[in-house]
């Protein structure tokens, strides 16, 4: 059975401004890559935070039935989020520690019911450091909000 991976990111010229998210799907057996997918998306107006949110809900809305998953992200607000601060924001009511309205709620709440069916592994890589699947999704993500931005 090969180990799923997802290798998630997003960008955002402005923020908020038009932005894109991308996702590289690995299955591999073994050190041997045997299938990959792309996935991207953009929005005209929105913030880097919430493209990466949908980069890593794009993975795992795209698995047709419940898997094993590692998704890869380069976003400490992704990772911390779900592995972390949720927990928190669920008792709360998602609200934050502060009784403030949690950001970007409606992408958390869909990113913890596309969890809820697979076993997620969350793994953090430093960005723009020379991760080749890293660099892919984040390829993936500028071509995905390239539609958004205004012709210069």
């Amino acid at each position: 059975m090969p180990k799923l991976y997802a290798y998630t990111d997003g960008a955002c010229s402005g923020n908020p401004g038009p932005g894109g998210w991308g996702t590289l799907l690995v299955a591999r057996e073994g050190d041997t890559v045997v299938r990959t997918r792309d996935l991207q998306g953009g929005e005209a107006r929105t913030t880097n935070n919430r493209m990466e949110l949908l980069a890593a809900i794009a993975a795992l809305e795209s698995l047709n039935r419940a898997s094993q998953i590692t998704i890869v992200t380069d976003s400490q607000y992704v990772k911390n989020g779900v592995t972390s601060w949720i927990h928190g924001w669920k008792r709360n009511g998602w609200k934050t520690s502060a009784k403030k309205p949690v950001k970007n709620d409606d992408l958390w709440k869909r990113l913890d019911a596309a969890q809820a069916t697979h076993d997620v592994t969350w793994e953090w890589v430093k960005g723009h450091a020379g991760h080749p699947e890293n660099e892919r999704a984040d390829e993936l993500a500028r071509e995905g909000m390239a539609p958004f931005k205004p012709a210069r």
